[in-house]
């Protein structure tokens, strides 16, 4: 009987210690972020942009930000329309394909800070949280400052 008990109680166990189909899936996606700068606020304005470049090590998209420095986030487009420079929100957030470096840059994808709560000034730092279709969020900070590419409007995207 127990040449036949134990060799099941083997196996039972074995079974028990099966694969979680959670951790077959790999590991969790993950994005990094980097070059995070937000532009200073305009005189009397609330609001401003932000640029970093993120990359993903797995095809994700980047659906919302937030900041205790700023009522709302969003992720924004710039794109020319009419010959006019216009911004629109993209609610469907942003693509990350894998492994690619996506810029939000200046007259280009950006995040847009509504609501600063306080005036931004070069020196000052931003945090901000990124929240993705896959990946776990992103706490990033970003240094207040002129980006490296300025276009014609300082509170534009």
């Amino acid at each position: 009987m127990h040449r036949v008990l134990l060799p099941a109680l083997a196996l039972l166990t074995l079974a028990a210690c099966g694969s979680n189909d959670a951790a077959d899936s790999g590991p969790p996606a993950t994005v990094r972020a980097e070059g995070a700068i937000c532009r200073p606020t305009p005189t009397g304005r609330q609001m401003t942009g932000c640029y970093l470049t993120l990359t993903a090590a797995t095809a994700d998209r980047l659906v919302s930000a937030s900041s205790p420095d700023a009522n709302l986030v969003q992720v924004h487009e710039s794109r020319i329309e009419s010959g006019m420079m216009m911004m629109r929100e993209l609610r469907e957030g942003l693509p990350l394909p894998a492994g690619e470096a996506v810029a939000l840059a200046p007259g280009g994808n950006h995040l847009m800070l509504l609501g600063v709560t306080e005036p931004l000034v070069a020196g000052d730092s931003v945090a901000l949280t990124l929240t993705f279709e896959s990946s776990p969020p992103l706490e990033v900070t970003a240094i207040v400052g002129q980006p490296a590419v300025a276009d014609a409007d300082p509170a534009a995207g």
